[in-house]
């Protein structure tokens, strides 16, 4: 496919000529929008606009007007599976390929920058846009984002990281304001950012709309000066979500370079006002705009007319890429089915005949093409093929029930060998703009599950839905059940390989599916409320909240079936360096014990066994795909990193190592742990600095203050050693003792006291 037409632009553009030569009112015009996609110009000096649009699962170039939910018509682009399906694959080299794709459909759009991926951490699974999202785990979120960054902008096309930071929700998501404290922070919500930034450098990274304690991100200088550019070294533009500005000038001075769409003259009467006041300096303001205009240089060399993508191989990609997006949930041996032998089939649900494949809002993707799995089964089988619809795709919103349909869909059913019974969320139940307030399919579909099961002993189940739904109240009614997720526009055909046994599934769960509502970590403290979120469950989210606590599930985090069997065996863990050096190098085989060629996905878990602050049980370290012809073997290995083995210190400010053992536990999902080794690790030192603040507790286990401490106190630390008071004691800072009556230590001490303590 080709390229529709745009004005000629210029192939390169010498960024510090432009600088030397623009106006101060230039300068505040390039630090917005030009319109809704557009950068800003400046004809005289040769600066082109150059267009960003949405994805990221697709290119969403919008025809005529444009808006930024996806209501007006955009060109044909391939869907590809969204991010709910694509991180079910656990493949990084798949998700490259896709953004390879991405990248040759935008050059032949004249895009610059595709605005995507979304890495937020899935808090909820009713947050309305979980289909855009990866996982609940930062480190499978930020690895395919990553691997999608980088095919996207190896093309020479930009990418937009986003939403920075925060935002785990659609309910108030312009205005709420995320109470998380910096650990919680810095270990589940950040680190996806943080890995896509430091391995990746995306062109440009995209602030939230929410509020971060307090401080709308869009004007958050710790967010997007402190840790985005201090910490981590990012190099890009900081562009804002539409229409997610406050006050425009305090993002210039906090590092907010761009503001889209254009706001009509409003962000730069702030910006002037306060270069006039004084509140913001030139400086800032360059900063800004010479950010932008790298990337209209960086962007230039890509935007030359008349290129062209393969839709047909593309369209394989998605295919490809739907077939490793699927997760077999439970078998009992009905699949894979037959395609050259047997009774009837019985395909039932209007998803098999008009699917849903993708999620609602700013990324809806024209596709080039649509596949349905009831045309694909059709198709891909001698067997006789009957259809009933079952439901209607909107029931309305008591989700009655169709007894017509109902009754055609009992009668295909009856003496049919199987039924396909295909169920879903509706696009209503998921969108952008606003969350679910339950985790149930429709009421209808389910009674349609129980109807048919009455006559027929086999009900395969394939589900289509952006995110978690509950299936503890029908799973039994299952022979199989098949979590389709959204799969793009080659879904349906990916969906009769898998069933038909063309490929084994190998899809593996990138969040744990939860028994009840009730369960999940948020509950009750999801949306929030009076305009406030506090994310009270802190570090301890997905499985490391399930697992955690020992809660049932109804799939546990990483969990896939396939049509063949694996084995892991020989697992070593070799330990070398200490402290911020260490290295746990693990390995271990893997063994296709089947008969079908498959891909395992090797989960690699780290459990700290004596943590002396609380952790969660285990977390993800690592993980690798192998895919294995029956009887294979391949050695796995894995590197893990003090990082990977550690936790952020809010004393220390810093990622820290503690030592002690740790178990290194390797399988196929967080509760299918098929081997397991403890390696002893030598951390840091992590004595805390004492404070005359500091509890006397604190002050007598400091290996130098501790002793001196003891000597000054003489018999009085009876008194703290004591077995039935000496805790409530202990509790009480030395500063707050020594100015007990006839304390041996004065308080005026204690400033150098904790002075001797640092220095040893």
């Amino acid at each position: 496919m080709t390229s529709t037409r745009d004005p000629d632009l210029p192939r390169t553009l010498d960024v510090d000529a432009v600088m030397a030569q623009l106006t101060r009112e230039e300068k505040i015009s390039l630090a917005s929008g030009q319109d809704f996609w557009h950068t800003q110009g400046v004809e005289r000096l040769g600066v082109p606009a150059v267009m960003v649009t949405d994805g990221p699962h697709g290119l969403r170039k919008q025809l005529g007007v444009s808006d930024h939910v996806g209501i007006n018509a955009s060109v044909p682009a391939t869907c590809f599976p969204p991010a709910a399906g694509l991180a079910s694959t656990w493949d990084p080299d798949l998700l490259r390929r896709v953004g390879e794709a991405l990248a040759d459909e935008c050059r032949a759009e004249r895009v610059a920058v595709l605005l995507g991926p979304g890495v937020n951490i899935k808090r909820s699974p009713l947050c309305g846009r979980n289909f855009e999202y990866f996982s609940e785990d930062p480190l499978l979120a930020g690895e395919l984002a990553t691997a999608l960054v980088d095919g996207v902008q190896n093309r020479g096309v930009g990418t937009s990281l986003k939403h920075f930071a925060a935002n785990n929700q659609e309910t108030e998501r312009m205005s709420v304001s995320a109470e998380v404290d910096e650990r919680t922070l810095r270990e589940i919500y950040l680190p996806a950012f943080e890995r896509v930034v430091t391995r990746a450098q995306p062109w440009t990274v995209m602030c939230s709309y929410n509020k971060v304690n307090g401080v709308y991100a869009s004007q958050d200088p710790w967010l997007l000066t402190q840790v985005l550019r201090e910490d981590w070294g990012f190099e890009g533009l900081v562009v804002s979500d539409w229409g997610a500005v406050d006050d425009r000038a305090l993002g210039v001075a906090a590092g907010l370079d761009l503001e889209m769409p254009s706001s009509g003259g409003v962000g730069e009467a702030s910006i002037r006002a306060a270069l006039e006041a004084g509140t913001l300096t030139e400086a800032q303001l360059d900063a800004c705009v010479r950010r932008v205009l790298e990337l209209v240089a960086r962007a230039l060399p890509a935007l030359t007319p008349g290129q062209t993508f393969d839709a047909d191989a593309h369209h394989a990609l998605a295919r490809e890429a739907a077939r490793q997006s699927a997760v077999l949930l439970t078998n009992d041996g009905v699949l894979p089915l037959d395609p050259r032998s047997g009774g009837r089939i019985a395909v039932v649900g209007e998803m098999a005949r008009s699917p849903r494949y993708q999620g609602a809002g700013s990324s809806q993707v024209n596709p080039t093409r649509l596949d349905d799995a009831l045309t694909a089964l059709r198709e891909g089988t001698s067997r006789e093929v009957v259809f009933a619809a079952g439901y209607a795709l909107e029931g309305g919103a008591d989700d009655r029930v169709d007894d017509a349909l109902v009754v055609e869909a009992v009668e295909a059913a009856r003496g049919a060998e199987v039924t396909l019974l295909f169920l879903g969320l509706p696009a209503s139940y998921e969108s952008e703009g606003y969350d679910r307030t339950h985790l149930d399919l429709p009421a209808a579909q389910v009674e349609l599950l129980e109807a048919v099961r009455a006559v027929c002993d086999r009900v395969v189940v394939v589900l289509s839905n952006g995110s978690a739904v509950a299936v503890e109240g029908w799973v039994h009614h299952t022979s199989a059940l098949l979590e389709g997720w959204l799969l793009g526009q080659a879904g349906g055909s990916a969906t009769a390989d898998l069933l038909y046994g063309a490929v084994s599934p190998s899809g593996r769960l990138a969040e744990t599916l939860p028994v009840r509502l009730e369960d999940t970590p948020a509950y009750g403290a999801f949306p929030g409320d009076s305009g406030v979120v506090r994310y009270g469950e802190g570090l301890l989210v997905g499985y490391r909240w399930y697992d955690t606590r020992r809660m049932a599930v109804s799939f546990p985090f990483g969990h896939g079936l396939s049509y063949t069997t694996f084995e892991h065996s020989g697992l070593s863990a070799e330990v070398s360096g200490a402290g911020q050096g260490t290295t746990v190098d693990v390995q271990l085989v893997v063994t296709n014990t089947g008969g079908r060629a498959a891909a395992e996905v090797v989960q690699v878990y780290a459990a700290p066994q004596r943590p002396g602050v609380l952790r969660p049980v285990q977390e993800l370290v690592g993980f690798a795909r192998v895919a294995l012809e029956p009887g294979a073997s391949e050695r796995v290995s894995l590197t893990l990193s003090a990082r990977d083995l550690g936790q952020w210190s809010e004393v220390h400010g810093r990622w820290v190592l503690e030592g002690g053992p740790y178990e290194v536990r390797v399988g196929a999902s967080s509760r299918d742990v098929r081997q397991a080794a403890v390696v002893e690790v030598e951390g840091e030192d992590l004595t805390s600095p004492l404070t005359p603040q500091s509890e006397a507790g604190t002050w007598l286990a400091h290996p130098v203050a501790g002793p001196r401490l003891r000597e000054r106190l003489g018999d009085a630390v009876a008194a703290l050693d004591d077995p039935q008071n000496g805790a409530m004691m202990r509790a009480i800072p030395l500063v707050r003792l020594a100015r007990f009556p006839g304390f041996p230590v004065r308080e005026d001490d204690l400033p150098a006291m904790a002075e001797e303590a640092s220095a040893g």
